[in-house]
């Protein structure tokens, strides 16, 4: 029978597969770590500081800045930082498009250091609520433009070790919050600790010549642009300019294939109910949504917002066990990385929950005096530890597994907007949790730590090995398998499957001998010509050592 060859969009998105796969191979082996890399990065990485800090910052001085305050006002001055999260969310990815990743990082910094003056200098407790929600909404901007401008920055043997930089500059910030305590959080000197966050945003806008733009964007807009090439040669210190058109052509290679796909031509945007509908990723977007409440309600942020009142009582010093847990917690982080890529994901995600859930009944029997006041300082620490090897990174990991390119944005913003909300419930109604159910105020923690275990005992998809297109396969097929009323409807989905599997087959033979044929006649384009130019006709071959 004979099949429909692909259409040109389909051959131009295999063509720039095929480059990218080449370009790949050209990668320079050396990857010089420069000076202009090292300084943008950490210019950058100041902004989950920022974020790290203000997180911890509201735990030590709850009693001295303006005593007189109600309980329903500390809360709201410490969870008006998560309701203004979402919202800078929301502007993030509109900012990074049209004024660049650099422009939408100096505009969340401005906004850090805008809700900083007012958080120092607020005459009473409502202006400190309006200032964390500010700078909530500068944490909003910051947990989406860092991790995608230092991913953008960063060359490929770097990307994960940068990576990782965002979740250290944020639990070294909370910790910071910790250790500053010490000397600041009394009732003549708690301004000291929120000028901190002024501080680092003005020296973040002193540095800003360093913070070089992202030569991705640059290239996105203009393909052809100089400054993205100049930009490139100081990122990686290359010194020939056919080295920075290699790294170029990777960029554009990669642009071309996105912009080649036919699917995402005819739907840019996928809405978060047709992903729900979609039968075969319903699993996914649930797993997804599910691990990022659990993460929130299990208590974490409560720890993190709220350990020195719990400590209270427990230990002498209670700021002692905060900034013990900050120290923890940054160690545990440090662990996590090391572990992360050595066990499936589900196996990490059990062993957390699993964890944190013992953690939590050794926690509440300590509070009930079964055991002594030090058991719960271990407890809490032990819970800590237990949310960062699993519960802490893996439902953000997970979501960049689950879905490919045309669903992940949407997943990212619906479990964003999920996590935040959930935390901010948390910070709101823990303090009431802490007055009103006093050695009994984690148990919901562990009602919810022990549905999540057994949700993602029964039907989490491990995702760490596998590409998204084999995972939703894996549910197709699991869907296909299911029986309904005794009627199992595996064989008639199975003989489907093959008529259209058989269908691919052929069109793909057809393709491969019509790409063997111009590979001998020496005219098959690997993806060194522009997509827009793949149509004309072909060239004859170039020497490689020529190309180079």
């Amino acid at each position: 029978t004979t099949q429909k060859h692909l259409s040109s969009e389909e051959l131009a998105a295999r063509h720039s597969q095929a480059s990218l796969m080449l370009l790949d191979e050209l990668e320079l082996d050396k990857v010089m770590v420069t000076t202009p890399l090292i300084f943008a990065v950490l210019v950058a990485a100041m902004g989950q500081f920022l974020v790290g800090y203000n997180i911890g910052v509201m735990n030590a001085p709850a009693s001295v800045v303006f005593p007189d305050h109600t309980t329903t006002e500390w809360s709201l001055a410490v969870s008006l930082f998560c309701f203004g999260a979402p919202f800078g969310s929301n502007v993030a990815g509109t900012l990074a498009e049209t004024r660049g990743r650099r422009g939408a990082l100096l505009i969340c910094t401005w906004t850090f250091l805008l809700g900083g003056i007012i958080q120092t200098t607020a005459p009473n407790i409502y202006i400190i609520i309006l200032s964390r929600f500010i700078i909530g909404f500068a944490s909003g901007i910051s947990t989406v433009i860092v991790p995608i401008y230092l991913g953008e920055l960063a060359p490929p043997t770097l990307r994960g070790t940068l990576g990782t930089l965002t979740q250290f500059a944020l639990v070294v910030g909370i910790l910071i919050s910790d250790l500053f305590a010490f000397p600041f959080a009394t009732e003549t000197k708690w301004r000291a600790l929120f000028t901190v966050t002024v501080v680092t945003s003005v020296l973040q806008l002193f540095c800003a010549p360093m913070l070089l733009e992202s030569p991705r964007w640059l290239l996105s807009k203009k393909p052809g642009s100089r400054k993205a090439r100049y930009i490139i040669k100081k990122l990686r210190g290359l010194r020939y300019d056919h080295e920075v058109e290699t790294e170029v052509d990777h960029f554009v290679s990669a642009m071309h294939t996105r912009n080649a796909d036919p699917d995402e031509k005819e739907k840019k945007t996928i809405s978060f109910m047709d992903m729900v509908a979609d039968k075969n990723l319903r699993l996914l977007v649930v797993s997804a949504l599910v691990l990022q409440a659990v993460q929130q309600l299990s208590g974490i942020n409560a720890v993190f917002y709220y350990s020195t009142t719990f400590f209270e009582g427990v230990i002498s010093n209670p700021l002692l066990g905060t900034t013990l847990v900050g120290a923890v917690n940054v160690i545990a982080t440090y662990g996590a990385l090391l572990m992360m890529d050595s066990y499936g994901r589900r196996t990490l995600i059990l062993l957390s929950l699993g964890g944190m859930l013992v953690s939590v009944v050794f926690i509440v029997l300590s509070l009930l005096h079964v055991f002594s006041n030090i058991t719960a300082l271990v407890a809490v620490n032990a819970y800590v530890i237990f949310f960062e090897i699993g519960l802490g990174p893996i439902p953000w990991l997970i979501v960049a597994e689950m879905f490919d390119a045309k669903y992940v944005a949407t997943a990212m913003s619906a479990s964003s907007q999920l996590n935040w909300f959930c935390n901010f419930l948390v910070g709101l109604i823990f303090p009431y949790m802490d007055k009103y159910m006093h050695a009994y105020s984690f148990v919901p923690f562990g009602v919810v730590l022990f549905a999540g275990f057994v949700f993602s005992l029964i039907w989490l998809p491990e995702t760490q090995g596998t590409t998204p297109e084999e995972l939703q396969a894996q549910l197709i097929k699991k869907n296909a398998s299911t029986v309904y009323h005794n009627m199992s409807v595996v064989g008639d989905v199975s003989q489907q499957q093959g008529t259209l599997g058989d269908e691919w087959r052929i069109a793909m033979d057809q393709v491969r001998q019509e790409e063997e044929e111009e590979m001998n006649l020496g005219t098959f384009n690997y993806g060194f010509k522009p997509i827009d130019k793949i149509e004309e006709a072909p060239a004859p071959a170039q020497n490689f050592m020529q190309w180079k």
